[in-house]
């Protein structure tokens, strides 16, 4: 069983900044944290990152796309490979997250439940990949955004029972389409609704029952209405989207603050790949305006969907919500214990303390100072092994 420490010169444990820091790994779980940062003198194999490292708990990513290889057409790509070609692409994928120090990730959209088959994979070996908590193929409407996943599904009936399979097969989270989208040019627009209400009610209603979380993507202001008032666990996109273009509307905006529910925003973007900066900066201060209004904001990259979207993409969401004004300290709650929270791994996944599972991120510098230096990667540690 392995048995080490690692010692770095500044702390963040998923909830607050300190300084030097010891953390004992035994097995795959932390068992102590020293925050005097003393070494220890019991002959305890030390990895001493150093006087500039900051240690922080494995990053986690809300809302990824293994199957998807952000690419400039992703779902013609995806409908030209085979189950094994694309498993060996998703695996990549994951390795990439894993990488840059994301070791959980929420993959809210696959073709035939492949994302479960790796999950079954790493069940012996973690450390090869992230943590997925799968959704399998997303519920949507005949010919409805991501239809091609295979989840299209209407009426109250077939809804429960796509519900109930889901559960079955050992998925972690329902995802439904409450609104259309941009990559199925067949669907209704994005700002339009899917379904309705009731379905959403449905769906949600027979989830929880089965002890499942519901994510819903829900682009356009009805859908998010919708949505929040059926009790989805999360939005995804958060868009505000109308015909017209965004409103951003205040008491919606309030509602979600005021819920239960936590609003999963798209932030981050490879920088070095062109996109409409302008419309960025508009809902990137939509979802910075939502988080400093108190609403439980978390970070869920898209990762998959387009160049700007690789799958390390998390850390720059980090870095481009600190540039939409919101305090380092919580950009780095949103993408770790606050996204446990979401994901239902608190305590296990999220934080740096006794008990956790032993998902580390070392970086060179301080993240609290400069969310930059998320970028700059030391040592990533998935369950007590160090895999960068």
């Amino acid at each position: 069983m392995n048995s080490f420490a690692v010692h770095a010169g500044s702390f963040f444990d998923g909830f607050v900044p300190s300084g030097p820091v010891t953390v004992y790994v035994r097995g795959t779980r932390i068992v102590r944290v020293d925050r005097t940062g003393a070494l220890p003198a019991d002959g305890t194999q030390v990895i001493d990152l150093g006087p500039h490292a900051c240690l922080i708990p494995g990053l986690i990513d809300t809302h990824v796309h293994l199957a998807f290889d952000a690419g400039p057409d992703p779902v013609t790509s995806l409908a030209a490979t085979g189950d094994a070609d694309l498993l060996a692409q998703m695996r990549a994928a994951a390795l990439t997250a894993l990488h840059a120090g994301i070791t959980t990730i929420r993959d809210l959209g696959d073709r035939d439940y492949l994302s479960l088959t790796l999950v079954e994979e790493w069940a012996e070996h973690p450390e090869r990949g992230p943590e997925i908590l799968a959704a399998g193929p997303p519920l949507t409407t005949p010919r409805g955004h991501c239809h091609f996943l295979g989840g299209e599904v209407e009426d109250t009936k077939a809804l429960r029972a796509a519900v109930r399979e889901r559960h079955a097969r050992g998925c972690a989270v329902i995802k439904i389409m409450a609104s259309g989208g941009r990559m199925t040019p067949e669907s209704v627009p994005p700002h339009a609704s899917q379904y309705g209400l009731e379905d959403l009610r449905t769906v949600v209603d027979e989830a929880h029952r089965l002890g499942l979380p519901v994510a819903a993507h829900a682009h356009g202001i009805q859908a998010i209405r919708d949505a929040l008032e059926a009790g989805v666990d999360s939005l995804e996109h958060v868009s505000f989207l109308t015909a017209d273009g965004m409103n951003a509307d205040p008491a919606l905006m309030q509602a979600i603050v005021d819920s239960n529910t936590f609003a999963s925003v798209m932030a981050g973007v490879e920088p070095s790949v062109p996109i409409d900066q302008a419309r960025y900066e508009v809902i990137m201060n939509v979802y910075g305006t939502l988080q400093k209004m108190g609403a439980k904001v978390v970070i869920g990259s898209d990762a998959g969907v387009a160049p700007p979207k690789p799958h390390d993409v998390l850390p720059h969401g980090v870095v481009d919500l600190v540039r939409a004004g919101v305090a380092p300290v919580d950009a780095l709650i949103s993408a770790t214990s606050l996204a446990a929270r979401l994901c239902r791994v608190e305590g296990r996944k999220g934080r740096v303390t006794a008990g956790a599972d032993a998902d580390l991120l070392a970086v060179n510098g301080d993240p609290l100072k400069d969310p930059g230096a998320l970028l700059d990667v030391l040592a990533v540690f998935r369950v007590g092994t160090r895999v960068r």
